[in-house]
C-alpha cells in the first residue's frame, strides 16, 4: 500500500465539503482518489474542488485506487451502503451515527470483522485534546468525587426540507444531536450506561423528533443527562459536576479549528479558567483513522474491537431512549 490513504468519498453532503474533505486534502496521511454521488454534476463539482475522478456509488467501490470511504449518506442508509463498501474490500469512516439502531450496528461490526476492514464511526469531537484534559483533571481529582454529567447540544430550526426532518432518511434530533452528548457521558464515565428516564418532543407533521432529554445512571451511581433539538439558541458543552467543585466544557462539539477552548473549574470559594491550545478535530479523527490503516488495523485488533463495542454501546442508549422516552 502507498504510505497515504487513498480515499473515495461516497455522497456529496454538506459535512463533508466543509469537514470531512478538506481534512482529508490538509492530511499527510491521506489524499482523495475519487467522489460519488447520484447527481453527476455534483460529483464534478466536487471533484473540481478538492481534487480525484467524480463517479457513480457502484463505480467507485470498483476502482482499484481507493483504498478506503468515508461515508457521509443520510443515516439510513449507512447500513445498506457500508456493508457493500466493506465487501468491496475497502475500510470505512461511515459519519455518525453508524445506523439509525443497535441491530444495524451490530450488523455493520459483523461485515467489518468477516470482510478483516477497519470500521470506524466519525465522532470528530473525540479526537479534539480538551477531552482528555478534562478526564485528566477529574482523574486528579480537582472536582472531588464525580456525581452528575450535563450534556447539551442544541440549534434553532432546521431550514423546510431538509433530510434531518424526513424519518425514512434516518432524521430527528435524537440521531443527529442527541448522540453527542450520549457519546460524550460515554467517553468521560464509560459504557456502563442504562437509560432510566427520558422525554421526545414530536413534530406531528413531520413525524420525527425535533427536541429531548434523557436521563441515564452509570455502573457507580454518577447520574447523566443529555438534552437535545432542532428547537433553541445553539448550545454546545457539558458539564461534570463533583462533591468539590464543578468543570464546564463550551462548544465541547464542534469548535471551530482555531478555538481556543476554555475550560472553566468552579469551585465554592474561587474560579478557574485554562485556556487551551486549539485543536483540529477533524483533521484529527482523518489522520488517526489513515494512521490505523497504514499500520495494519482492522475490526479485528483488540483495541478496535473496543472502539466498535463503544460504538455498539451508542446505539443501544439511542435505542433505549427511543423505549423509554415520553
Amino acid at each position: 500500500m502507498d504510505e497515504r490513504i487513498r480515499f473515495g468519498v461516497l455522497g456529496c453532503s454538506s459535512v463533508a465539503r466543509r469537514r470531512t474533505m478538506p481534512a482529508i486534502a490538509a492530511c499527510p496521511q491521506a489524499t482523495l482518489s475519487a467522489v460519488a454521488s447520484r447527481d453527476p454534476e455534483k460529483a464534478k463539482a466536487f471533484a473540481a474542488e478538492f481534487g480525484g475522478a467524480a463517479t457513480g456509488y457502484a463505480e467507485l467501490l470498483e476502482r482499484d485506487d481507493v483504498d478506503a470511504v468515508y461515508l457521509p449518506l443520510p443515516t439510513a442508509l449507512h447500513g445498506l451502503w457500508g456493508a457493500r463498501v466493506l465487501a468491496a474490500g475497502k475500510h470505512l469512516l461511515v459519519e455518525k451515527p453508524a445506523t439509525t439502531d443497535a441491530e444495524g450496528t451490530r450488523a455493520l461490526v459483523r461485515a467489518a470483522t468477516t470482510a478483516d476492514r477497519l470500521l470506524r464511526e466519525n465522532f470528530t469531537f473525540a479526537h479534539h485534546p480538551q477531552h482528555a484534559t478534562v478526564a485528566r483533571l477529574v482523574a486528579d481529582g480537582r472536582i472531588g468525587h464525580l456525581r452528575t454529567f450535563t450534556g447539551e447540544f442544541c440549534f434553532p430550526p432546521l431550514p423546510d426540507g431538509d433530510i434531518r426532518y424526513v424519518p425514512r432518511l434516518g432524521g430527528g434530533s435524537l440521531l443527529d444531536a442527541g448522540v453527542y452528548p450520549l457519546r460524550a457521558a460515554q467517553l468521560l464515565l464509560g459504557d456502563d450506561l442504562r437509560v432510566v428516564g427520558g422525554a421526545l418532543r414530536m413534530d406531528p407533521r413531520r413525524g420525527v423528533d425535533v427536541a429531548g432529554q434523557a436521563l441515564l445512571v452509570s455502573a457507580d451511581g454518577v447520574f447523566a443527562s443529555a438534552q437535545f433539538g432542532f428547537q433553541h439558541a445553539y448550545g454546545s458543552r457539558y458539564t461534570l459536576w463533583g462533591s468539590s467543585g464543578r468543570i464546564v466544557v463550551d462548544r465541547a462539539f464542534t469548535p471551530a479549528a482555531t478555538w481556543s477552548p476554555v475550560l472553566r473549574i468552579e469551585q465554592q470559594d474561587r474560579v478557574e479558567e485554562l485556556t487551551l491550545p486549539p485543536g483540529h478535530q477533524f483533521l484529527g479523527a482523518v489522520a488517526s483513522f489513515a494512521g490505523a490503516v497504514l499500520a495494519g488495523r482492522t475490526a479485528r485488533h483488540p483495541e478496535e474491537q473496543a472502539g466498535l463495542a463503544s460504538m455498539v454501546r451508542t446505539a443501544e442508549l439511542v435505542d433505549a431512549v427511543r423505549r423509554t422516552a415520553v
